[in-house]
């Protein structure tokens, strides 16, 4: 059963348009940004809006007029392709003709670095998407020739047209309306919740980290909004999530919480999530509002167990703030965290992995009962961040620290779980490629899209993937160098030289190697 908080304005014109999610539906429903899109178009005017999925068992592209992917994760072009085949729409722009729709797409993905999809997309939004996406339906629903639509969608702040573009300025969204789930349904993946967006953007710059710097600058939407938007959601259901990069640092954060935990009291009963704790702002009384909101656990991310790698990456924990967020999490009602960490950090030592050994145990030890797990990925470097210019680690000696902390925290009676070491390494591989990588995705998804079908497309088209893999040198030309960003590259640059000379004065003080790992 879906929930439409909003007035659609449907069959108002003859533009037929087309919000693909290249992913199953239940996904697509929560996803925030791709519904508020949706949104906008389902209630323009003079466009005829459709909402499809990869997983839609018949849907038909006849008739319209464009189709908009929104692209969240490296892996969502096998959805694209699939959707596109089904309809038989050729997948590369230059083979569709006139009788085609005009094909194009934004998302997180595409901002990060959309050069992979110069042969796909007829053009891409870079940034944030609701307000660009209302310009480009006007220009759209003239039904100009393709030629004359693009020349004016180039005119567009955010808008990159592959050979056209020189040079794009990312759109940068002032959040004057709140953005919130504007479709509440039991087959979303959270089944009958509200999401409601607090911020956007994270103060803390954690190097790896694309949601912190493409989101830049730290924005957040007034109280009284936030207040008036989660008061629409609880009129039609009772389970509430709160969404941001550092939702903590919103300025009203307290008030926020506040205003939920006296609805709690006063004997409304409220689900309240909150995806990931920001480690160094876990409150008593925080936990305390989501233990009666029904949540039984949470998520914290230290990235790093040693302070000296976390200091390199900019995650500025110590061991004392982890060991009191977990406590607090313990002692106000929680009954257990997941840990999200990673491996293969640059000028990661075997002393940083075996710290990972030594802060489980310590916490073990003082959260008796408690249940704790710790859930690795491997690091990715990924496009706009201090570290893209980075190398991946070895996948050999990736999988090598793997097996040993999964051997380790296994008997201490902790849980461990990992991502895929050859995942990440084609998701390394389809992050900071360039355009060749057009025909390359396409082969792969024809081949399956398994690992098998990568390694045989990369041979067989005989691509070279070694700077997405190596990295790159410091006066390179970056793929993606093209989008000018909040934080331009100097400050990029300058900011890895700050961090670098971080780890440098503390290995004049260590003398530890990988060599155990390595034999």
């Amino acid at each position: 059963m879906e929930k439409i908080l909003y007035t659609p304005n449907r069959n108002t014109g003859d533009y037929n348009f087309v919000m693909a999610y290249p992913a199953k539906e239940e996904f697509a429903l929560s996803s925030l940004g791709y519904m508020w899109l949706y949104k906008i178009a389902d209630t323009f005017d003079g466009v005829n809006a459709t909402r499809v999925s990869e997983d839609f068992p018949e849907f038909t592209f006849k008739k319209t007029d464009s189709v908009a992917f929104s692209l969240s994760f490296d892996f969502d072009f096998t959805g694209v392709f699939k959707i596109l085949g089904k309809n038989n729409i050729p997948f590369f722009s230059a083979e569709r003709g006139d009788d085609c729709p005009l094909i194009f797409a934004g998302g997180p993905v595409i901002t990060t670095n959309p050069r992979p999809y110069d042969d796909i997309f007829d053009f891409m939004m870079i940034g944030d998407g609701e307000d660009t996406f209302a310009e480009v339906l006007k220009i759209l629903k003239r039904k100009e020739d393709k030629k004359t639509c693009l020349e004016n969608l180039l005119k567009l702040e955010g808008i990159y047209i592959p050979q056209k573009s020189k040079k794009v300025q990312k759109k940068t969204s002032s959040l004057n309306e709140v953005i919130y789930t504007p479709i509440i349904s039991d087959k979303s993946y959270f089944k009958d919740t509200f999401i409601v967006e607090l911020q956007r953007g994270c103060m803390n710059r954690c190097a790896f980290c694309t949601a912190s710097y493409l989101n830049l600058p730290f924005r957040s939407y007034a109280y009284e909004k936030i207040i008036e938007a989660i008061d629409l959601g609880l009129e039609h259901t009772n389970k509430i999530a709160l969404l941001g990069a550092q939702i903590s640092a919103h300025p009203d954060f307290n008030r926020i919480i506040g205003y939920l935990k006296n609805k709690m009291d006063s004997g409304i009963n409220i689900e309240l999530g909150i995806s990931s704790l920001r480690t160094d702002a876990i409150t008593p009384e925080l936990i305390q509002t989501l233990v009666a909101g029904g949540q039984k656990n949470s998520t914290i991310a230290i990235e790093a167990a040693s302070e000296r790698l976390r200091k390199f990456i900019n995650k500025n924990l110590s061991n004392e703030q982890i060991f009191n967020a977990v406590k607090i999490c313990r002692e106000n009602g929680l009954r257990g965290l997941k840990i999200y960490s990673m491996i293969g950090i640059p000028n990661e030592t075997e002393e940083d992995i075996r710290d990972f050994i030594e802060i489980a145990k310590e916490l073990k030890s003082q959260n008796k009962g408690f249940d704790i797990t710790f859930s690795f990925s491997s690091f990715v470097p990924k496009p706009q961040t201090p570290l893209e210019r980075e190398k991946r680690e070895d996948s050999k000696l990736l999988e090598k620290k793997q097996k040993f902390l999964e051997k380790e925290l296994a008997k201490l009676g902790i849980g461990s779980k990992f991502s895929s070491i050859k995942w990440d390494y084609w998701q390394t591989v389809l992050s900071r490629g360039g355009s060749e990588l057009g025909k390359f995705m396409v082969d792969v998804y024809r081949k399956g899209g398994g690992n098998g079908g990568y390694k045989s497309a990369l041979k067989e088209l005989k691509i070279d993937v070694s700077k997405s893999i190596n990295g790159f040198e410091p006066d390179e030309e970056l793929p993606w160098n093209f989008i000018d960003n909040f934080v331009s590259k100097p400050q990029l640059e300058n900011e890895y030289k700050r961090l670098s000379k971080t780890i440098n004065e503390t290995f004049q003080q260590l003398a530890h190697s990988l060599t155990a790992f390595q034999r």
